[in-house]
């Protein structure tokens, strides 16, 4: 009797997956490293619980009592503001030398004869003065000579704000996609890696899953500025910057993914943490840059307009320039579409730079050779 034997059958070998899978298996790997991690964590806490005492503080030092507030009065109505607390007043002789007295610095406002049913008006040169109004026995008319859309104190914090919150969110995050790169470099980790997924879904990876905490982080900061300025009865200047921080977000989701894709491949081109310092110079100088411009040059409307066009400064220059009311409704959507251009060229020259360099080891690698090994690839 015969028997036929029939042959095994063959195993298959694993299925590697897709570069988007891939992407997102490192993605996922980056986010729940970061937020086991207490360092994130508590620098998380930090910061949101400093934004929120600032907003506090500065809600209640606006509340204090304030000094006299210098005004000029129109001898005619002079009556109209007699004994008034928490005025200088300063009398002149008609509207022209109250409105000169405004526009010199001399008075904070002036009270002059103005239209039915009042008979007074209130002359300011961009702010209605709180402290006049509030004395006149009823609301006058409050006439602004130059109408500005915040005050000096809340132009400058905010602006402030704006470059503070992106430089330090792209520094912590970046250089931690930069300690990570290396680190798996030095440690030999990445060639387990590697023989995983294809470098770039590597790159892709460490970029998405940090823009993601990078972005969820600042949704925070955006969600407990909101609360604290309607908790402490801020809500006007809360419907300035409402639309502003919107943009802001936008932009920082575009700006971070360009800049994160800078640290990462700067990252790559050493093998020691100890050597990421000098390679890392230029990503966290054009970091930097946006919140230093904004610093110095917050009221200087040229700047701010070249900031918000250069896809580096866009991100802060942009929704600064919303908030002052500076830019035409057309100039963020065509801010972003550079920002957008600028970014996918740079992920493209990143990665060829990553793909070229992660698995050099020993001296640094030169980004001019990095880009130009194309003999052996």
């Amino acid at each position: 009797m015969s028997t036929t034997s029939h042959p095994a059958p063959a195993a298959h070998a694993p299925q590697a997956p897709s570069l988007g899978r891939a992407t997102l298996l490192v993605a996922e790997r980056e986010i729940t490293s970061q937020v086991r991690s207490k360092s994130f964590l508590i620098s998380t806490a930090v910061l949101l619980l400093a934004i929120l005492a600032g907003i506090v503080i500065s809600a209640v030092v606006g509340q204090r009592e304030p000094g006299e507030t210098p005004v000029a009065v129109v001898s005619s109505v002079a009556g109209s503001v007699d004994g008034a607390p928490g005025l200088d007043v300063r009398d002149v002789a008609d509207r022209a030398a109250a409105e000169e007295a405004v526009r010199s610095g001399e008075v904070d406002a002036a009270v002059v004869p103005g239209g039915e049913p009042l008979g007074v008006a209130v002359l300011a040169l961009d702010d209605a003065p709180e402290a006049v109004v509030q004395a006149l026995t009823a609301a006058p008319e409050v006439e602004l000579l130059d109408p500005a859309p915040a005050e000096g104190g809340l132009r400058y914090l905010i602006t402030f704000a704006f470059g503070l919150v992106f430089m330090t969110s792209v520094i912590g995050a970046g250089s931690m996609i930069a300690q990570n790169t290396v680190t798996e470099k030095q440690s030999r980790i990445v060639e387990i890696l590697l023989s995983a997924v294809p470098a770039r879904a590597l790159l892709a990876g460490k970029i998405l899953g940090n823009s993601v905490l990078a972005l969820g982080q600042t949704a925070a900061i955006a969600a407990v500025a909101v609360l604290g300025l309607v908790v402490t009865g801020q809500d006007d200047v809360l419907t300035l910057i409402g639309m502003p921080m919107v943009w802001f977000v936008v932009f920082f989701a575009i700006g971070f993914v360009l800049l994160a894709a800078i640290f990462a491949a700067s990252a790559s081109l050493v093998s020691r943490v100890e050597d990421t310092g000098t390679v890392l110079q230029p990503a966290i100088w054009l970091t930097m840059v946006p919140y230093f411009l904004v610093v110095f040059f917050n009221d200087n409307e040229l700047v701010l307009r070249i900031m918000s066009f250069v896809p580096f400064t866009a991100p802060v220059g942009m929704p600064v320039r919303l908030f002052l009311n500076e830019a035409a409704w057309w100039e963020p959507l065509v801010a972003l579409v550079v920002l957008v251009a600028a970014t996918l060229a740079v992920i493209a020259v990143a990665a060829r730079i990553y793909e070229r360099s992660v698995l050099r080891m020993g001296g640094r690698v030169a980004v001019r050779e990095a880009l130009a090994r194309s003999a052996d690839d």
